[in-house]
């Protein structure tokens, strides 16, 4: 059923509690992508990577080549956060020197490393690094798989770019009053000095209009971009979300919460992954944790009735490389 999914989308993202699996899951649907002949990357955005140790190899910033005989059909990423924030951090600083007066280039310094402490900063670098991520993925790639941090991150993240897209539309508004207003004021004074009306006016341009129309530019820009990775995170032919879980109490609960906010979104949630499940006539103790986990199944299934199910029993080995991901990917 997952790989299915897959087959039919562009993106991917899996997403859930903590320590249920999600980077498992999410290397084997790019291995079987990959060894379809489909070109695939997968990325880490969880702070505590596992990609590398489960793939037993070093794995940073950029891509690097996952699994043997794929040849470049396979890649892997692990979103660095705190390089990504230096990054964003510099070009946002660069940016602005360039725009403000020489003198005030230590003020920019400090602000920025004020910025670097300020809440939803490693937030931004992060969105801003995907952008890049699906932008460039779906033109190099065939299919983008994102292993997410724990939910709570996940879904602060997922909605984002609509909240800043909203931020930046509210930005430019403010911007277009300010500049008719000071576009106005520079008129009457060139008038007054000068002694001449505003339409016959043949004077240079004012740097603060060419500042204002530089600022208006970068902040369109930055809103087409956010608008363009909303666009695909909420278009469910090219993009769906999997939640991955254990058949437990409190990632059942979490799943649930989980589905609401990313449906609320607007981001289509094409499947739940129920990974681990103990396995049946296997003596009293798991037989007795298999009805258990059919209680808490069924409080998911009345809650989330229309999203398909799939469950992966609980394995005998842990999977890490390759060929374990690959017999894993066949229960999918």
């Amino acid at each position: 059923m997952l790989l299915r999914l897959a087959a039919e989308r562009r993106v991917l993202f899996l997403g859930g509690k903590g320590g249920v699996g999600k980077t498992t899951v999410a290397s084997a649907v790019a291995l079987a992508a990959a060894r379809e002949g489909r070109r695939a990357l997968v990325v880490s955005t969880d702070p505590a990577h596992n990609l590398g140790h489960l793939w037993d190899r070093t794995i940073g910033d950029r891509p690097v080549r996952l699994g043997d005989g794929l040849r470049d059909r396979l890649m892997g990423i692990e979103i660095d956060p705190d390089a990504t924030t230096d990054r964003h951090l510099k070009d946002v600083a660069h940016t602005l020197k360039r725009l403000m007066p020489e003198n005030l280039a230590g003020e920019v310094d400090k602000h920025m490393e004020l910025s670097r402490r300020s809440p939803g900063t490693h937030e931004a670098a992060v969105l801003e690094r995907m952008t890049e991520l699906v932008e460039t993925g779906m033109e190099e790639f065939d299919l983008v798989v994102f292993d997410t941090a724990p939910s709570g991150h996940t879904a602060r993240l997922m909605a984002l770019p609509e909240l800043m897209t909203a931020w930046t539309d509210g930005l430019l508004s403010r911007r277009e009053k300010s500049a008719k207003l000071g576009a106005a004021m520079r008129g009457l004074e060139r008038d007054a000095d000068r002694g001449r009306t505003l339409l016959g006016s043949t004077a240079p341009r004012d740097p603060l209009e060419e500042r204002d129309d530089e600022i208006r530019s970068i902040l369109l820009r930055r809103r087409d971009r956010l608008a363009g990775l909303r666009g695909v995170l909420t278009d469910p032919a090219l993009c769906s979300f999997v939640i991955v879980l254990a058949a437990e109490r409190l990632p059942v609960l979490e799943t649930i919460e989980l589905h609401e906010e990313l449906t609320r979104t607007g981001v289509d949630v094409g499947a739940l992954v129920v990974n681990k499940r103990s396995p049946a006539d296997r003596g009293e103790f798991l037989e007795r944790r298999r009805l258990l986990e059919e209680e808490h199944l069924a409080t998911l299934r009345a809650a989330l009735p229309r999203v398909p199910l799939q469950e992966v029993p609980l394995g005998a080995e842990d999977v890490v490389g390759a060929d374990a991901l690959a017999r894993f990917a066949t229960q999918l």
